[in-house]
């Protein structure tokens, strides 16, 4: 039985999402992708989007992003995204689509296309609407759906597409099917690892992609040293250096001085430089500048005060009342 935490799914499926959000609309509604100019820049409103939800008591969310994209047609968008992910079906789930819709919708006068992913696993479990009638007057949404377990019957064809969201994909339904059997998820997990040096894609998305498969398919520290001799050998063989690079040799030596606190370090470092360029991007927008000495704030803040002031700016007449804290004399 694997001796670690629970698998884990919403941090790798969020890095996945951000990095490589058109070709994840491509793989899961490709309707909507062919109206997406993807020549135009595209935007995650990450502090719009928490403005909407920081006081929702509706469940945990586990993927949740609000999107700025640019139609073909040269009409500016907003597309929110959830990914729901855990292994239990939500009664309210689509009650809670249809509030998020509303909210965005109310806060900032904005159209909104809502899409869900539902990687639980009840195949019959598919809620894509919600409304209510009251005398007459109608009141609903309808959104696109798309079902993980839609895709296991396909999982040897998903190997052999070329959207990394196919990896994905395959990778969630094999950490699914191979909870309890750690030889069945190694077998499973080397196979994925092999498939990304065989795609010829470049040194980023290779790294990019085995940290979310690595993420979603833990492994006892016995098979797991196991899997990176493998790795070193394929590497050694096809005389490159991907996953086994002198950053990824650094990860494989903290396996045992322990690789969950390496991990959640490292996601720590990362969510909190994410939340420090949307508060420079806020206050760009919002102001028009950056100055030096905010800048230098930003750089030198703590998670804390990252948080209170992407809450200030929604608000905030100033930059200079963006930073003001809750102990702050006034």
């Amino acid at each position: 039985m694997n001796e670690f935490a629970p698998d884990e799914y919403d941090s790798p499926w969020k890095e996945a999402v951000e990095r490589y959000f058109p070709e994840f609309m491509a793989f899961y509604f490709p309707d909507a992708a062919n109206l997406i100019d993807w020549n135009q820049a595209y935007t995650f409103l990450d502090q719009e989007l928490r403005a909407v939800v920081r006081d929702a008591t509706l469940g945990k969310r586990f993927v949740d992003k609000l999107v700025q994209v640019m139609l073909l047609d040269g009409v500016e968008q907003w597309v929110y995204i959830h990914v729901e992910v855990q292994g239990s079906k939500q009664a309210r789930f689509a009650k809670r689509m249809f509030t998020y819709n509303y909210r965005i919708f109310d806060r900032y006068d904005r159209p909104v296309a809502s899409l869900a992913v539902l990687a639980d696993e009840h195949p019959g479990w598919k809620p894509d609407c919600f409304g209510y009638s009251v005398l007459g007057s109608e009141t609903s949404i309808r959104f696109p759906v798309a079902k993980i377990t839609d895709y296991h019957d396909r999982l040897e064809a998903l190997l052999t597409e070329h959207n990394p969201f196919a990896i994905v994909t395959a990778a969630h339904i094999l950490t699914q099917q191979t909870r309890g059997d750690d030889r069945f998820r190694f077998q499973a997990k080397w196979r994925l690892i092999r498939l990304l040096y065989e795609r010829g894609w470049d040194k980023q998305r290779v790294i990019d992609l085995f940290q979310v498969i690595d993420w979603m398919m833990r492994l006892p520290k016995e098979l797991e040293r196991q899997l990176w001799h493998n790795i070193h050998e394929l590497e050694e063989h096809g005389k490159m250096q991907y996953i086994s690079s002198v950053e990824r040799i650094g990860l494989e030596k903290g396996l045992e001085k322990g690789l969950e606190k390496g991990l959640e370090k490292g996601m720590e470092k990362g969510k909190l430089e994410a939340e420090q360029n949307t508060l420079r991007r806020q206050i760009s927008r919002r102001f028009k500048t950056l100055p030096a000495w905010a800048d230098e704030r930003i750089a030198q803040a703590g998670q804390s005060e990252l948080e209170q002031w992407l809450d200030n700016i929604i608000d905030a007449p100033t930059i200079e009342a963006v930073f003001e804290t809750d102990n702050s004399t006034h």
